[in-house]
Parts: structure tokens; sequence; C-alpha cells
């Protein structure tokens, strides 16, 4: 499998296979939603259109980046999210670069949504699709976002193989974000989670992506209170590898993007 690691401003063209990776915290934040009963997530273009979509239906919630604002019933937190009741609900995200990456590769015929969350998920809808090019995406910083790019890096390492190293990367994501297992910075955490089903041979292959990510700017920034709307456990849990057994698939709907959680046979 061909790997090609690209920011949101290099996405020229349609991929065949896209993965949009957004660890600190919008794909994370997605899974939680899932885990807490939402049936979908419609991916919104702005804070204006989320609006509008829940003022068109009543029932569904907006969730955005930053403080609590009106009109938005949750913020983009997977630490104040994880206690809230989604049961059958519909949940509108809009958040500054998720969201932005996924409506980016829109026409692609397979977009999955990622964090280290889902990570081994994703990367059996990989290698079951025995797909031979894979775009990811990398959506935080403009493609600098060490804690996506190695998400990304470490979900293409799984996708080719439980042994095996991706094939290629492309694109100034990688150029500027360090190699493949990295180990910069201080260590973190990284114990099977509750409800796992990641065995502690695949934590062990995971511990330097994982280690990058905790060292990643937006893992200070969130743990240094410098970004708003944040729950003191949202690095801990944005780092919980596998924590869900599904995987996240993106499609067009009736003109909208919309998020559903999909179970990798």
């Amino acid at each position: 499998m061909d790997a090609h690691f690209l920011p949101i401003s290099r996405v020229r063209q349609v991929p065949s296979v896209a993965v949009v990776v957004d660890v600190m915290r919008a794909y994370t934040v997605a899974a939680w939603a899932f885990a807490r009963g939402a049936e979908k997530i419609v991916l919104a273009e702005s804070t204006a259109d989320a609006l509008a979509l829940t003022g068109r239906h009543p029932g569904w919630v907006a969730l955005k980046d930053g403080p609590p604002a009106p009109g938005f019933d949750l913020v983009n937190s997977p630490g104040l999210l994880r206690s809230a009741d989604l049961s059958g609900r519909t949940v509108v995200q809009k958040t500054t670069a998720g969201t932005v990456g996924a409506l980016a590769v829109k026409h692609a015929p397979l977009v999955l949504c990622a964090g280290f969350v889902v990570a081994e998920a994703t990367a059996r809808v990989l290698r079951a699709g025995g797909y031979e090019e894979v775009t990811f995406v990398v959506t935080g910083e403009d493609g600098r976002a060490d804690e996506d790019l190695a998400c990304a890096e470490y979900i293409a390492h799984r996708a080719t193989g439980p042994d095996t190293t991706a094939a290629t990367a492309t694109g100034p994501a990688t150029e500027t974000a360090g190699s493949p297992g990295a180990t910069t910075g201080p260590a973190t955490d990284t114990t099977t989670a509750p409800g796992s089903t990641t065995d502690r041979a695949t934590t062990d292959r995971a511990t330097p992506y994982l280690r990058r990510a905790a060292a990643s700017r937006a893992a200070v920034e969130l743990a240094t209170g410098i970004r708003e709307g944040a729950h003191a456990d949202d690095v801990a849990l944005c780092l919980e590898l596998d924590r869900f057994p599904f995987a996240m698939a993106a499609t067009l709907e009736d003109g909208l993007m919309v998020l559903r959680p999909h179970t990798p046979h």
C-alpha cells in the first residue's frame, strides 16, 4: 500500500481512499459521540451552517470548537462529551480542522475519519480492502500537527500488516513533522484503554507514535488550558489506543457529509 500524507491545503485531486486524521480532538469526540449513542454526525461547512441545520431539525444537537456558545449544545471535548446521552440523536459537528479535512475529500469513494481511539479498526478496513494507494489527510496545523501525523503513520503501518511498515510518505506533512516512530518529548501512559481489544504487543508498537502525540503542540495547549472548551482528561482520552472497536466512514447523503460508525469484518 502506498501511503501519502498530505495537509488539507495540498488535497487537489479526489483520492480513491482518504483517511482524515484529527486526534485532538474532532474524531476522538466523534467516536465518543457514537459510543454515547449518536446515530450519525453531520460534518458542517461552517458554524452558521451548523446552526441552520439544527434550526431546521429541532432534535439535532450542535457541537463546535472553543467555549460554549449560544445555539450550540456541546463543545469539542471528549472529556465533556463522555457523560452526554446522545441515544438516537444526530450531532452536527463543526471544528477548525477535522471537519474541514473530511469536506475537502467528500467526493472520494471511501472516506474514513480517524484518531488513535479507532486506529486498529480503521487499519482493518484498509487491510480488508487491499487498497493500493491511500491518502492520509493530516488536518492539524496545515499538516504539521505531530499528533495527527503520528496517528496517520501508525494506521498506515498497521494497514500494511502487523509487523511491516508503510510503503511511502509524500508531501510537507512528513517533511516538516518528523519521521515515523520518532520518540521525541516526554513519555505518555500507553497502557491499554478500558474496553480496548488491543493486546500488549500492539500497544508496545504504538508507544513511539503515542509519545509523539503526547509531546505535540496540541497536547501541550490542551494540558495547559490555552485551548478553550477543554476538559482536564482530554489529552489522555485522545491517546487511548483502540478504545472503540468501530471505524468511522463519511459519505454524502442528500448533499450533507454524514459520518457513521463502521464495524470492519
